[in-house]
């Protein structure tokens, strides 16, 4: 296990030597919604819940860890642990209970310094994740797989920090020169949260374009990380194909050009991503098909759309 120099340590039991290791290949950040001090995160941690994070810093600076670094940590739902065995590093920082107020000056001090010493100490790549699995800094609501039913977490305040201070400070210091922003990161992107939880009955081999909130998820032009989830019964056979593709149309749903399709497999959930610029007056859609071995239909109990987007 690795432990940062420079925060005291709280370890936490069972979890620290009972849960799997990782591979540390990224840094989350989070906001707690509440003002607590770091000691206090840890109280919550080891008395009220059996989720962690990593590290907790108070608004004073304040910096405990509570896990070893290449131990997993529970606050970042699929980026917990991969099944590669890589994994990320996550810190709850206070915040007020909406979590709405930027970070402190000595939060951002803290923030940087850690960030520096990930990069040096596990090789974290100096850039912002790209994707929910892609190595580098990130923060909770960045990607839509770090979250189980969606976040407006660490807030619009400490998003625009952390793109503007936190990260280029990390950088800066880890490197001696700031390394430019990529043009698509340079501003807070707007978010894509959208479901439909009724039942809809999918013929084997048919097609079926979906809604969410409307068929139609972004209206170009922007750059967009959209993940579509669905959710099939327990009742779906294990052989069951099942393929999802997005694609885009004019305003009236004509002009239609297709990505292509992605395959999983039965019942549960699954995971669909497109990540693309979006022409002018283009609509991004998305279909779904079903083949079972015996062509009987099969039903999607639920289904949900996420992700950032930048307009251009």
């Amino acid at each position: 296990m690795a432990w940062y120099p420079g925060a005291q340590r709280m370890e936490l039991q069972p979890e620290s030597d009972a849960q799997s290791a990782i591979r540390p290949t990224q840094f989350i950040l989070h906001s707690i919604a509440a003002p607590w001090t770091a000691r206090r995160m840890y109280e919550y941690w080891r008395d009220s819940s059996n989720l962690e994070s990593h590290f907790g810093l108070g608004y004073e600076g304040d910096l405990a860890q509570y896990i070893g670094t290449q131990t997993r940590a529970d606050a970042n739902y699929t980026a917990n642990r991969r099944p590669d065995g890589t994994g990320a590093v996550s810190i709850e920082t206070a915040s007020n209970l909406k979590h709405t107020d930027p970070w402190t000056d000595k939060q951002v001090e803290q923030l940087i310094r850690l960030g520096v010493w990930l990069h040096q100490h596990h090789g974290l790549p100096l850039r912002i994740c790209r994707s929910h699995d892609d190595p580098g800094y990130g923060y909770h609501r960045l990607h839509s797989a770090w979250s189980s039913g969606g976040t407006a977490c660490p807030g619009d305040a400490r998003v625009n920090q952390f793109r503007k201070v936190v990260f280029p400070g990390i950088v800066k210091r880890a490197n001696g020169q700031t390394a430019p922003v990529p043009p698509e990161e340079d501003s807070v992107p707007d978010m894509l949260n959208e479901a439909n939880a009724g039942d809809l009955e999918l013929t084997s081999g048919n097609w079926a374009g979906l809604s969410f909130r409307t068929a139609i998820l972004l209206v170009g032009p922007v750059r967009h990380h959209v993940v579509v989830h669905l959710l099939f019964g327990d009742d779906t056979p294990a052989n069951t194909v099942i393929e999802g593709r997005f694609y885009t149309t004019d305003k009236n749903g004509g002009d239609r050009s297709l990505y292509l399709p992605t395959q999983a497999y039965g019942a549960g959930g699954h995971q669909f991503t497109c990540t693309a610029d979006l022409g002018a007056g283009r609509h991004l859609r998305f279909m779904v098909r079903a083949r079972t071995p015996d062509n009987r239909p099969v039903r999607l109990l639920h289904r949900a759309v996420s992700g950032p987007f930048w307009t251009l």
